[in-house]
Order: structure tokens, then sequence, then C-alpha cells
């Protein structure tokens, strides 16, 4: 049998899940760039979710550039926001409005946005059809904006993970 010292015993890990819309963009870059920033030694465990997610696989136009940056999520399996979910993380956050809405709506939650526990600004980071509502009509432009959301995201990892402490999170199991 081991004793162990109270200074001994390894650090709790903090548990953040993002929140987007489909799980195959915005939220899935948030995961794995925090993964892939904080190391394997990392005290957190990040997941993400969608609100409307499906069975589909990761955009190339996402895979592509994420790649670029050593991060490979063509196996990431897109999955739904659930209470199940909510339950075993500590801190939820929204990638955008919509998303913050529909958690409070849903499930009775505050969640704070990815921009707000990053940069301190309460923005939003808007999907590809919400930036450009007629985006097929111009796949180039499409194509920059989803990199420049990836780039964002993951530039601004650093700054999210030196912040997280002032979000305490939601603090336990939601009520049935």
């Amino acid at each position: 049998m081991h004793w162990y010292m109270e200074h001994d015993k390894p650090p709790m890990r903090q548990s953040i899940l993002f929140v987007c819309t489909g799980n195959v963009f915005r939220s899935v870059t948030a995961e794995y760039a925090v993964r892939a920033q904080s190391g394997p030694q990392s005290c957190y465990h990040v997941e993400s979710a969608g609100i409307k997610a499906s069975p589909q696989s990761v955009p190339l136009v996402v895979c592509h550039p994420l790649i670029q940056k050593g991060i490979d999520p063509s196996a990431h399996i897109p999955q739904a926001l659930t209470k199940e979910l909510i339950n075993r993380v500590d801190l939820i956050i929204a990638m955008s409005l919509n998303h913050r809405e529909f958690i409070q709506r849903q499930f009775g939650l505050t969640t704070p946005l990815f921009n707000e526990v990053a940069l301190g600004e309460e923005t939003p980071i808007l999907d590809l059809h919400e930036a450009l509502p007629d985006w097929e009509r111009d796949l180039a432009q499409a194509r920059d904006y989803v990199e420049s959301v990836i780039d964002h995201i993951w530039a601004s990892v650093p700054a999210l993970m030196a912040r997280l402490s002032q979000f305490p999170g939601h603090r336990g199991p939601m009520k049935p």
C-alpha cells in the first residue's frame, strides 16, 4: 500500500467543453488547439460538442489548415450537446451568441464566449454562413474566412488558457 502526501497528488484536471453548431468547425478547432498547445501533461481535459451535431466528417476546408498546424481532426466524431455531457465538465465555452443562448434556454446555464475568455471581448466567432451568407458564390473567400477563424482560435489559445481561472464554470451537475 502506498501513502501519498497531499503535495504528491496529481493536480485536478479542469474539464472544458467548447460548443458550436455542428461540432465540425469552431468548437472542434478550439478543442484540438487547446490539446495541441497544452501538451500531453496538460491540466485540461478538453471536449467539444454541437447544438445541432449530426454524424458527418470534419470538412476538408477545416482539416487542411489544422493539419498544417500539426493537428489531424479527421477521426473526430461530432457529438451533440447533452445534459450528461454538461454534467461531466467544469466549464462550458460557447463559440457564438446563439450557442450561449441555446445553453441558457435548454439547460439554464450561463456560459462565456470563447472571445470573452480569451480576449476579454464579448464578441462571437461567426460561422461561415453567418459571416458570408452567399459563401457558395466565392469559395476562395469562404476558404479564406474559415482559415482566418482557425488562425484566430489558434492564436487566442495561450490567452484563453492564461485567463481560465477567471471563469469558474457551472460547478457541479445540473438539476434534473
